[in-house]
């Protein structure tokens, strides 16, 4: 039996991808412990996986600034949170590590610097996991939301991957934070932390499908292409009563969400009151936080804090949402039109994809109301030609699944070759 540790940073959408992963290699009879804050505490457990809660290094406050939700000021802010939960990851881990010992693998986004430290520190083999095409930054494709992205197409590739090599805008609001904690652990501190702390030699792992995001040639060489994982916690948590009493009661609603992190959402909630009340349509509002939900819903609304969308999208008509990779993955098992409304980090891209994808149709969140809202979600309900698009997505997505026995040998074979390069 293995160890196996993971390291996941962000809100739902970034975390149960690898709670995921942590359910199958548990299947196959590894030990596996995630390392974030205590929210994620109780799913984790449910899935098999033992849990060490950190400090959150400021990160929920973050999710409250107003500017977190903006492309560029979001990622500064993210940045500077992952400079600052550095030391709390760090200190959980050994906490971890005193009683179980140094682990075989570790999983963790390649912005999640306290696993690269680890592996220049102890010589464990870390796989860097990408969730989204964005986070390849290829300059082959390059994603939109990131900075000039319009200017940068207008180039010729070569000029591009100069500009990716040489410019790093948000390096510098966390390499203090990496500089410090590598002097503190002995550790050379890197120059760029693209160039000297980029891929993984072990390997990368990118969680989405070939249909939806297409390797590209500046892609690392020791990349397995996987497929969405799928993963809602739908087999611990069922449908509320009250939601699916609601669901029995009449037509097939309009699902809106703007993510679980969001705590600046009753704009968008009060706005997809009227469209509702103007399209005649039901609607089930999802919001982990109840004061961005309207008072006084009209009894065609229902608010829930969470439902899994695997249960509850099957139920739906339209799904209206941020494009978090995971949200929009969900819509396109399900086979639904989607209406995106991006705020900052690989949700516009997302939206992007999906709109080519002829699936879907996108409102960046600054320019959402009631007028320009209105054709965008009436088009959703009504365009036979999406729906039936969107339908064949679905066909797709389930035709060209990939086994999880793929993913989980590929994972282990990581951790033979690191054992192998030190024996």
């Amino acid at each position: 039996m293995s160890q196996i540790v993971l390291l996941p940073h962000g809100t739902a959408g970034d975390v149960l991808p690898y709670i995921f992963l942590g359910r199958k290699l548990v299947e196959r009879g590894h030990r596996v412990t995630m390392i974030w804050i205590e929210s994620f505490r109780a799913a984790a457990e449910r899935a098999g996986l033992q849990y060490v809660a950190m400090d959150d290094g400021g990160f929920e406050e973050m999710l409250k600034n107003p500017a977190a939700w903006h492309p560029h000021e979001g990622l500064k802010l993210g940045f500077a949170c992952a400079g600052r939960c550095l030391e709390p990851r760090l200190k959980a881990f050994f906490e971890d590590m005193a009683c179980n010992g140094a682990p075989d693998l570790l999983l963790a986004p390649r912005s999640n610097f306290a696993a690269r430290l680890l592996r220049e520190k102890l010589g464990v083999s870390f796989v860097s996991v990408v969730i989204y095409p964005m986070g390849f930054v290829s300059a082959y494709e390059v994603p939109a939301g990131i900075l000039a992205a319009g200017l940068l197409r207008l180039l010729p590739v070569f000029v591009r991957k100069m500009i990716f090599a040489m410019v790093a805008p948000y390096d510098s609001f966390v390499m203090p934070y990496v500089r410090e904690s590598c002097l503190a652990h002995g550790v050379m501190p890197p120059r760029k932390l693209n160039r000297e702390w980029g891929y993984p030699p072990e390997g990368v792992l990118a969680l989405f499908p070939s249909w939806y995001g297409q390797p590209q040639p500046d892609w690392p060489k020791n990349c397995l292409q996987w497929d969405f994982p799928r993963e809602d916690l739908s087999t611990e948590k069922a449908l509320p009563a009250e939601l699916c009493a609601f669901l029995d009661a009449g037509e097939k609603p309009v699902v809106f969400t703007l993510g679980t992190g969001n705590h600046h959402a009753l704009h968008f909630f009060t706005t997809a009151v009227k469209l509702c009340e103007r399209l005649g349509c039901r609607a089930v509002f999802l919001s982990r936080d109840q004061s961005q939900i309207p008072d006084d819903l009209p009894s065609t609304i229902h608010a829930v804090q969470y439902a899994a969308f695997s249960a509850l999208l099957p139920h739906a008509r339209v799904f209206v949402h941020h494009g978090g990779i995971g949200t929009l993955a969900l819509g396109c098992m399900a086979g639904l039109p989607q209406f995106i409304v991006p705020m900052a980090c690989d949700q516009p891209d997302n939206a992007e994809r999906l709109e080519k994808m002829g699936v879907g149709v996108k409102l960046d969140v600054s320019r959402f109301n009631f007028d320009r809202a209105l054709p965008l979600l009436k088009r959703c309900l009504e365009d036979e030609r999406m729906r039936h698009k969107a339908e064949a997505c679905a066909k797709l997505a389930e035709e060209n699944r990939m086994p999880e026995s793929v993913l989980v040998d590929w994972l282990e074979e990581r951790m033979k070759k690191t054992a192998a390069g030190q024996s």
